[in-house]
């Protein structure tokens, strides 16, 4: 029994417990944020504090820089998404969403991947960062899917389905079980944010609009 007892304690001790965290709290944002509630931005802001840490330390930099703008944006969807409250008591508002013309997002996906060239470039000649181009391809349109989910645009979740079965190749490389096993659940909940956002924004009752992304 007490050498069960001295396995069990081991095992519980080499856990990743900060990535743990972090997994279950970007979990609970991504599901929040697909629900409308606004309780998914403070989620938002702690977890991306953990895995700031978190892909630094495995030389992931650019994902790291990443969730160091994820705390930024936290704050900013917050106060986004707060402003169309109507009771600031209720944490779960109505989402105005807003659906952006396929031709705008080919040119943003092409002025994306050629910033994207040019940052990978530099990582991989200047930095001693781990899968350069891969990593700088999923953050910077990462970047985008943010701003396009803290302005309740539609197509963010299409964003991030592919980013996510990407970001999931180099989770593995790179051992972060924990996260892999949560980007994994990120497609199936993406799938979900799409299904869900594509519903509210053809209900009649719910104020919706269609921008070219002016």
């Amino acid at each position: 029994m007490s050498e069960i007892l001295a396995n069990v304690t081991i095992y519980f001790q080499q856990l990743p417990w900060l990535e743990l965290i972090a997994m279950v709290l970007s979990l609970a944002y991504v599901v929040l944020a697909a629900k409308g509630s606004l309780w998914c931005w403070p989620a938002a802001f702690i977890s991306t504090a953990l895995y700031t840490y978190i892909f630094y330390d495995v030389l992931l930099l650019m994902d790291s820089a990443l969730n160091a703008y994820y705390l930024l944006m936290a704050v900013y969807g917050y106060w986004q998404w707060s402003k169309h409250s109507n009771n600031q008591q209720n944490t779960s508002t109505k989402i105005t969403i807003v659906s952006w013309d396929i031709s705008w997002h080919v040119k943003a996906c092409l002025a994306l991947a050629i910033i994207a060239t040019g940052l990978g470039f530099i990582m991989a000649n200047y930095t001693p960062a781990a899968f350069p181009y891969l990593d700088t391809f999923t953050t910077v349109y990462a970047v985008f899917a943010t701003y396009l989910v803290a302005n309740k645009v539609l197509e963010n979740w299409l964003y991030w389905i592919v980013i996510d079965l990407v970001s999931i190749y180099l989770y593995i490389e790179k051992s972060l079980v924990p996260t892999t096993v949560l980007f994994v659940i990120f497609v199936i909940v993406a799938m979900y944010g799409y299904a869900k956002w594509l519903k509210l924004y053809r209900q009649p009752l719910v104020e919706c609009q269609t921008s070219p992304a002016s």
